[in-house]
């Protein structure tokens, strides 16, 4: 039968009372045993209570009766309660028993325990709902360690709180403390906080390492100034500092970025000649930012000599170098990846599936298209929005709009959720038809889904409208798109001027071309050239030439057929106003217009 906690409490107690039955020692030798008896009495009582904590739901109620012989709120006893307990939050809650109890009074040691254990179970709201309940200071080192676990969860305000304190307590924080305030402020992108924290650092006299360095290099890069990034990685070089893959892989993301491939290869020229071996992460960012710029030869280049050089592309580069391939319709190169991926033993998953089926739509094999979609489905994977949308975007481009839409119907029936960019492909595919009524429809239907249209939707509507003479019908989307807070594009004001100018409304085509000039947005060629058409077939020579000189301004040249028929319009005046103009066009133009 197991011992009550009571009798246990007891016999621990006679035991640590009893004379020590030993012989020949000394008075100062026999102290130190009975002291050592002491405390293997209260450690023992300690691991009960602390089985007792552990195990029995309602321990508050009965504790004190269970120990009636105890005195639990002793310091020494809470100390050695607190090593018998694991558990911080067990521990807080014995604390927090202890403290509603009439008469005790907390001991500063016994806090400074249970602050650190709850800072190192990274426990930030706990610590500081712990420091207001008991009114603890706590020392600088705690306090530090506290600092450090709120940066580390994102408590950017708390954490500058604490700053503060230990400002206003004249501690200087350790470099490991300004390091974690400075990549915590990284992380949260808070590049303002991270200046801010490193000018005070600087005037504590606090000088930084490897890891102050990449704090900062990473926060020029969020800033878009990689330059400076840049400049700095090449000074801490030259000092000596060893900075890791994570610096350079974060500057090269920047550089691509900004597609500055110089400087990428500068980079990777750098890192090698550091003993800095760029990993597979490395050039996965080199060839995710050359193919979104458009640069898929040069990434197809880079693929290739990394495997050359022994390095194992993983699923995501293949993918990606997959994709690149399809855009530049090298099919039969991405097929070959795709079967060299799967004999080396890597599946293609959804992501690499769409890629090729995107590319077999491009190239028009819409037969390839769909039998490589089922294929994706029959191996497991789910449709998803973006595989949908991959084939739907396919049949809308070759004219298959009417099959795309029926793919659509069916995506509610398997829980498939269209998105914008759904309708957006299908809206297209019905303009390019001229099936203004099915556009429109689609446009009333992804408002009543709570879907927000964005500048692609109208835009095509726009268009569309402007071209079948419906300026009045392309207007109203245009107060619709402002009101629902959507920003036009450039184009919508060129196909708006141009619908107004072929309608013959040349006054209002002016207004909107003013408009387009007072944005600061540069109107296409064809824009122009149809207003000045429009407005000398109109007889508004002066309006035209106005426009003509807008044009000139933009680097434009006016083709040889408009450029025939303006002055014979002109020739047709006789203006002394209207021959200088003329002269003006014929002297300083015509050398562009006729090379163009």
């Amino acid at each position: 039968m197991a011992r009550s906690p009571v009798s246990l409490s007891n016999r621990l107690l006679r035991q640590a009372s009893r004379p020590a039955q030993i012989r020949n020692l000394g008075g100062e030798e026999s102290a130190r045993t009975c002291s050592q008896q002491e405390q293997e009495s209260l450690s023992g009582i300690a691991k009960e209570v602390s089985n007792i904590i552990r195990t029995r739901p309602r321990w508050e109620q009965s504790l004190i009766s269970d120990f009636p012989t105890v005195d639990l709120f002793d310091p020494k006893f809470v100390h050695e309660l607190l090593k018998q307990q694991n558990n911080v939050f067990l521990s807080l809650r014995f604390f927090l028993w202890l403290s509603s109890r009439p008469g005790f009074v907390p001991d500063k040691s016994i806090c400074n325990v249970i602050f650190d254990r709850i800072v190192v179970a990274k426990a930030g709201n706990a610590a500081k709902s712990f420091m207001g309940l008991v009114d603890f200071a706590p020392p600088p080192a705690s306090l530090e360690a506290y600092c450090r676990c709120l940066w580390e969860n994102g408590s950017i305000e708390d954490a500058l709180d604490v700053f503060d304190e230990m400002r206003d307590r004249c501690i200087c924080p350790s470099l490991e403390t300004w390091n974690s305030a400075l990549l915590g402020s990284v992380r949260a992108e808070r590049t303002d906080t991270v200046w801010k924290l490193y000018g005070e650092m600087m005037d504590c006299g606090v000088a930084g390492d490897v890891d102050t360095v990449e704090c900062l290099i990473q926060a020029f890069c969020i800033d878009n100034n990689v330059s400076k990034g840049y400049g700095l990685l090449r000074q801490v070089l030259r000092n000596g500092f060893v900075l890791t893959n994570a610096t350079f892989s974060k500057l090269i993301s920047g550089f691509c970025k900004d597609g500055c491939y110089s400087n990428v290869s500068a980079l990777l020229r750098t890192m090698i000649a550091n003993n800095c071996r760029p990993d597979i992460s490395t050039y996965q960012e080199i060839i995710n930012g050359l193919c979104k710029r458009k640069m898929e030869l040069e990434a197809f280049r880079i693929f290739n000599d990394l495997k050359d050089r022994g390095y194992a592309p993983d699923k995501v580069m293949y993918t990606t170098m997959i994709h690149g391939l399809c855009k530049m319709k090298w099919i039969g190169e991405a097929r070959k990846l795709w079967f060299e991926m799967v004999h080396r033993g890597i599946l293609p998953n959804e992501y690499t599936y769409c890629a090729l089926i995107y590319g077999l739509c491009k190239i028009g094999n819409l037969e390839g298209a769909k039998n490589l979609y089922k294929e994706m489905c029959f191996r497991g994977h789910k449709e998803t929005t973006v595989s949908c949308n991959t084939l739907i975007k396919g049949l809308c481009l070759h004219g298959k709009t009417e099959e795309a839409f029926q793919l659509f119907q069916e995506m509610s029936d398997k829980g498939i959720v269209p998105d914008i960019i759904t309708y957006n492909y299908l809206i297209q595919g019905f303009c390019r038809e001229g099936r203004i009524v099915e556009s429109t429809n689609l446009l009333d239907k992804l408002l009543k889904e709570g879907l927000h249209p964005s500048t692609a939707t109208y835009d095509t509507l726009i268009k569309k409208f402007c071209e079948i003479g419906n300026v009045d019908g392309a207007k109203k989307l245009w107060k619709d798109m402002k009101n629902r807070g959507v920003e036009p594009a450039k184009s919508t004001y060129d196909f708006i001027v141009i619908g107004l100018s072929k309608e013959g409304f040349l006054g209002e085509g002016m207004e909107w071309l003013a408009a387009m000039l007072k944005s600061k947005l540069k109107p296409e060629k064809q824009t122009f050239e149809i207003l000045i058409i429009c407005l000398s077939q109109g007889d508004k020579l002066d309006e035209a030439l106005f426009v003509l000189d807008y044009m000139f301004n933009f680097g434009y040249t006016l083709s040889k057929h408009i450029f025939h028929s303006l002055v014979d319009r002109l020739c047709q005046e006789n203006s002394y106003h209207v021959g200088t103009h003329l002269k003006v066009i014929l002297q300083d133009r015509i050398a562009t217009s006729e090379a163009s």
